[in-house]
């Protein structure tokens, strides 16, 4: 990847937008409040890799005025990629009806965000709405599919999932995947516990892959997730993989050991939907990867790294506290202390990952905002490749 540019780089704040089938259809991205909008966004789409790293996913960009978009901008956001959500406030104001059907008409997709002004109408090609669930009520009546994809932001329980569905509403974005009413694993009996557990503990203190084959082998669901990687175009293999003893051969300990952690999170029945929790895990490994890469981290520290990413909501999927999970994992004090209290370096890492952290919170991190993105997008990447092979 190459270099940002050395100016301070914006911080960007982005969150995944999933459709009613828990699949990833595009990011939101929203740009920390200030002056100098259009420099920043020429920063962020200026600088290598933004839509190659989340490809095939698309960029919707948050906007309280359309007038950031100015031509030098525009010439970095391809159409075809790139989305706005614009508050529908600022249709009270001179020539923004105009602005936004001109944007409409060069193939751009717009969604006006919250309600209309009193007495303003919206400009007729300009049909599909967003909403933020997190800050009001949602509006009355049903929203037509025609003018869809309509996106409900801030759904952050099943409540608000379930509501903002019923609504008429196809993207969803926010923190509902980690209530525990949505959860996986929820019908899980006490021996399928029990055998994840084994299988993280035999992983966490590296044991032999022997051992590692039984307990697989106890585990169809799991079996077939992992038979199912290995043959997938994420591996390009020639010959069909059939036996674990080939899967662990193709992949190599360190990589088999990275997957199983995420595997576990798949464990959705055959024909239900795809666990929203398992790109989220993905991400934050990546994050916290990246993080300890930049710091200098050797090899083994960044595996345990990315370990502490992933294993950070394990107890949403398994429904247990995480003291419980941690004291059969027998992992490194210092990940087991990131875990339990966000302590340590591990710790600091994961609490900036689990949010949208201010300027201040990485200057204390020492993590500089250029720095900062990129983990973002290696994240991005890594959980965008995981959600389509898994």
């Amino acid at each position: 990847m190459a270099a940002l540019d050395p100016a301070p780089f914006p911080l960007v704040a982005i969150d995944p937008v999933a459709n009613g089938q828990n699949e990833w259809v595009a990011l939101c991205l929203r740009l920390e409040a200030g002056e100098g909008l259009p420099r920043r966004l020429q920063a962020m789409f200026g600088a290598p890799d933004l839509l190659a790293a989340i490809a095939p996913l698309d960029a919707l960009l948050l906007l309280d005025d359309p007038a950031a978009l100015t031509p030098p901008v525009l010439a970095l956001l391809p159409a075809n990629r790139v989305g706005f959500v614009v508050a529908a406030s600022v249709l009270a104001l001179d020539g923004v009806a105009r602005r936004l059907t001109e944007l409409h008409e060069l193939g751009y997709r717009l969604w006006l965000d919250g309600p209309l002004p009193p007495g303003v109408a919206a400009p007729s090609a300009l049909r599909t709405v967003a909403h933020d669930c997190a800050r009001a009520p949602l509006p009355a009546g049903r929203l037509a599919a025609l003018f869809g994809p309509h996106l409900a932001r801030g759904v952050d329980t099943a409540r608000h999932f379930a509501d903002s569905e019923m609504a008429g509403f196809d993207w969803f974005c926010g923190t509902y995947p980690q209530d525990p009413a949505l959860a996986a694993g929820e019908n899980q009996d006490g021996s399928s516990r029990r055998r994840i557990l084994t299988l993280l503990g035999l992983l966490s203190r590296d044991a032999d892959s022997r051992e590692i084959e039984l307990q697989l082998k106890q585990d169809p669901t799991l079996s077939y997730h992992l038979l199912k990687l290995v043959n997938s175009a994420a591996f390009a293999v020639s010959t069909r993989i059939t036996s674990f003893h080939q899967a662990i051969s193709l992949l190599g300990r360190r990589q088999l050991q990275r997957w199983l952690q995420l595997l576990l999170y798949a464990r959705q029945q055959p024909d239900g939907l795809p666990n929203l929790l398992l790109p989220l895990a993905a991400r934050r490994g990546a994050q916290l990867e990246s993080l300890c890469r930049q710091d200098g981290g050797e090899r083994d520290e960044c595996d345990l790294a990315y370990m502490t990413g992933v294993f950070s909501l394990l107890d949403r999927l398994l429904h247990m506290p995480m003291r419980e999970i941690v004291a059969d994992l027998h992992l490194p004090p210092h990940v087991t202390d990131a875990l339990l209290a966000r302590g340590g370096v591990l710790g600091r890492w994961l609490r900036l990952a689990e949010a949208h952290p201010a300027r201040a919170a990485l200057d204390e991190a020492e993590i500089d905002a250029a720095d900062w993105w990129y983990s973002q997008l290696q994240a991005y990447h890594w959980a965008i490749q995981v959600g389509r092979n898994v």
